[in-house]
């Protein structure tokens, strides 16, 4: 058999058997440590995952290694998804859009100021609000690679925002709090979900 077939059976078989077992592309990749790019790559046929996934994979759906590179139907290419033929940049998107809260924020502070109130502060209320707008459209455009770092970092310039907001003297003691939660944020985000069909593995 050559490379190309090779890869196309290959491909073939791991659609079938993550479609079998209900799993997303997404899921796929979070069982075996892979991004659900590089699981769309082997679906299409234009890589094939390497000795030690293979035998991951066999475990997982209960085949042998054998069986998920023997052709056993005819290969039909996957249709690409409407979200991967957007005609649009979404990294240019989000960057507008982060743009935009920052000039509104300008905006704000520049009125102040021509009417004799400098209020610096404004910047410190749009930090968490750029932050925010960055998390929400990363889950929009499924942008999830470092959503927990962002999810931090909201998290961070609520108390940095805090901090500089609350009349009187700085609390500094905030950032006490700000520790345990970050703490919190990172192990939340790092929890793994068994997929159905792992859960079913589990049981036999």
């Amino acid at each position: 058999m050559e490379l190309a077939e090779l890869k196309l059976v290959t491909a073939s078989n791991i659609i079938k058997l993550r479609t079998e077992a209900g799993m997303t592309q997404a899921e796929l990749g979070n069982a075996l440590n892979y991004s659900d790019k590089t699981i769309s790559k082997w679906e299409r046929g234009e890589a094939i995952p390497d000795a030690y996934v293979l035998t991951q994979m066999s475990e997982m759906f209960g085949v042998s290694v054998d069986s998920i590179l023997s052709e056993s139907s005819t290969w039909k290419a996957p249709q690409t998804p409407v979200s991967a033929e957007k005609n649009y940049k979404t990294g240019m998107i989000m960057a507008i859009s982060i743009l935009g809260v920052w000039t509104l924020a300008l905006t704000v502070f520049v009125a102040m100021w021509l009417n004799d109130i400098i209020w610096w502060e404004t910047f410190v209320v749009a930090l968490p609000i750029a932050v925010l707008t960055h998390l929400v459209l990363s889950c929009v455009f499924g942008k999830r690679k470092y959503l927990q770092y962002i999810i931090a970092f909201f998290v961070l310039s609520i108390f940095i925002a805090l901090y500089f907001l609350i009349p009187g003297e700085t609390p500094w003691q905030l950032f006490l709090i700000a520790i345990p939660a970050e703490i919190i944020v990172f192990l939340s985000c790092n929890i793994s979900r068994k997929p159905e069909m792992l859960r079913k593995i589990m049981k036999k």
